[in-house]
């Protein structure tokens, strides 16, 4: 298991890094100033944050009362996953829509976007950070 320390140098190094991945990338590939992706990047970092530890208490207490544990087994991590992802669509596309005077269509496929280089980029954070900071074996 990873101490709590190594748990925030990962949590931290994970959203410094991606932000200043996506924020430049976003502003070539959808053609905004640096500046308003970075405000998206950064709001979106927030509200994927809050969002995650609000819905793992919702979804624990929702499991506990339909099954009586809070056991995962794969579909229901499939279920989660897909649940957090689309709560996490619908809590922050108005914020996209707003913020850079889209329409909700443009906001969805930015918010899309977003996701799947965040899906991308955390597969190969972590890959790269266990390499780095490899968990010792324990017996």
């Amino acid at each position: 298991m990873r101490s709590p320390k190594d748990r925030i140098r990962h949590a931290l190094g994970f959203e410094i890094i991606g932000l200043l991945i996506f924020a430049p990338l976003a502003t070539l590939v959808f053609g905004y100033e640096l500046h308003s992706m970075g405000v998206i990047a950064i709001g979106g970092s927030i509200t994927a944050t809050l969002w995650n530890y609000l819905y793992n208490i919702l979804f624990d207490h929702a499991l506990l009362k339909l099954r009586g544990s809070v056991q995962k087994n794969l579909p229901i991590r499939v279920l989660h996953a897909l649940l957090f992802e689309g709560g996490l669509l619908i809590l922050f596309m108005p914020f996209i829509a707003w913020y850079l005077s889209i329409t909700l269509w443009q906001a969805f496929m930015m918010d899309i976007a977003m996701a799947t280089f965040y899906v991308v980029y955390g597969f190969f954070y972590n890959l790269a950070y266990d390499k780095v900071y490899p968990v010792a074996i324990s017996r």
